[in-house]
């Protein structure tokens, strides 16, 4: 007999659920049998008492079966199936050039992407600035385009680990979103549901990631790595610097032009290249097109270089709704702010620290974000041409473009802004852009 109220007496007491007593909650969440107020209760107890890894394991797969897995051998795929997840930052658009040029170098990218959550960007936010692309197509029209193209982005599905969806919407009101083994499972249940043969994690560490210390985000690295590889995907956690936005631009459509721009070479924040061929290479690697780093770059190269990656791009644009002449005529689709303004430094030195939450925040306030679940976003504001840390600047200079919709939006986040870029008299060393990786060897899998 199954008794909800056992199972979080269980691990409200700290001890080890099994295999079927987690299956067995998971499926009343899903069917609806379980509680709001249950969820919650399990929720709370797991908080505070956490899982071991096994428990990690359970809960992910039973996560993942609880709607549809899909199952792409079917189509006769010619490629491994591949994705990548980041834990979000400010400017982090790697997912945009990820896809395709992975796909250009032979893999299969079925990409499941978010929305922003709170100060961070979200690829589905991106992607709806562009005139027409369906973020939410329905099955058939994914399995289509990832065939015909190689790459798909597009939101969760119903069918895709619905429990998740519920687990997670209680656990955002009730202030347990911050679990590593609830985080682990909600990232987990929707990439596997894709069919993945590997991932790469993208995990920040800085001002402005999601974990709020470096150690977080090393164990909640090593977590996923543990659960993902457990459950059967190769996975590695790469953790990458998020002390400054990413790209040059951040806000949704900015960052799209800026995705473009990368894929055609007209504009590469060196930053974004590192992270973006690396978090590539890693995954070419892992699914086997590739022995070595050395090889995944040339060939994520070559890709970019003779424009076969920003033809992927194009091509899903297209086949998900998008125009056709997206790529060539980006700027005159994407929408445009009525104010582009610079915020000028008031006075010389280096940069030396940005507080990144408080500049996603600032693009929150103008509109670029949701403050509640149900606000409309404004894709046309933002920020672009930022400076970078280390960087001299003078009295005078720009530190960021801001694109807003009104006047008093600007001087709001010239506020924000000039409160959350630090500068001093010398320069500081470079820091790296990816600190280290975390792979199965790491946490003595094989």
């Amino acid at each position: 007999m199954f008794l909800a109220q056992e199972i979080i007496r269980k691990k409200r007491d700290g001890l080890i659920l099994t295999d079927a007593e987690i299956q067995g909650f998971v499926r009343g969440i899903a069917d609806n049998s379980i509680s709001e107020g249950q969820i919650a209760a399990l929720a709370m107890a797991i908080y505070f008492n956490d899982m071991t890894m096994a428990e990690r394991i359970a809960l992910t797969c039973a996560m993942r079966d609880s709607g549809c897995v899909l199952d792409w051998t079917p189509l006769g795929l010619n490629g491994p199936i591949v994705d990548k997840h980041s834990t979000g930052g400010v400017g982090d658009v790697t997912s945009l050039m990820l896809g395709p040029m992975v796909a250009a170098c032979g893999g299969v990218v079925p990409m499941i992407s978010g929305r922003g959550l709170g100060h961070t960007g979200g690829t589905l936010d991106k992607l709806d600035a562009i005139p027409g692309y369906r973020t939410a197509p329905e099955l058939a029209l994914f399995h289509r385009t990832v065939q015909s193209v190689g790459v798909a982005i597009i939101g969760q599905t119903g069918e895709l680990a619905p429990a998740d969806k519920r687990f997670y919407a209680t656990r955002d009101v009730t202030a347990t979103v911050e679990s590593i083994p609830l985080i682990t499972a909600s990232i987990l249940s929707k990439k596997l549901a894709a069919g993945l043969q590997a991932l790469v994690m993208d995990v920040k560490v800085g001002s402005g990631a999601f974990m709020p210390t470096a150690e977080r985000s090393a164990e909640l690295a090593r977590s996923i790595v543990a659960v993902a590889n457990g459950a059967g995907c190769r996975t590695a956690a790469l953790l990458t610097d998020m002390n400054q936005p990413l790209a040059s631009s951040a806000g949704n459509g900015l960052e799209v032009r800026e995705a473009v721009r990368y894929l055609t070479g007209t504009e590469r924040n060196p930053r974004l290249h590192e992270v973006t061929m690396a978090l590539s290479s890693d995954l070419l690697v892992a699914a086997g097109l590739a022995q070595h780093d050395v090889e995944a770059r040339q060939c994520l190269q070559a890709a970019l270089d003779s424009g076969a990656a920003a033809d992927r791009f194009a091509r899903m644009v297209l086949a998900l709704g998008g125009p056709a002449d997206f790529v060539e005529r980006h700027d005159v689709y994407l929408p445009q702010a009525p104010l582009v303004r610079p915020i000028l430094s008031e006075r010389s030195g280096y940069v030396a620290a940005m507080d990144t939450r408080a500049i996603g925040m600032a693009i929150v306030a103008m509109g670029g974000g949701r403050q509640r679940a149900g606000d409309v976003i404004d894709y046309r504001v933002g920020f672009n041409q930022f400076c970078r840390i280390g960087q001299q600047i003078e009295a005078g200079q720009p530190l960021t473009w801001v694109h807003a919709r009104s006047e008093s939006d600007y001087l709001a986040a010239v506020v924000a802004l000039q409160q959350a870029i630090r500068l001093d008299e010398t320069a500081l060393a470079p820091q790296p852009e990816v600190y280290r990786r975390i792979g199965a060897a790491d946490i003595g899998q094989n």
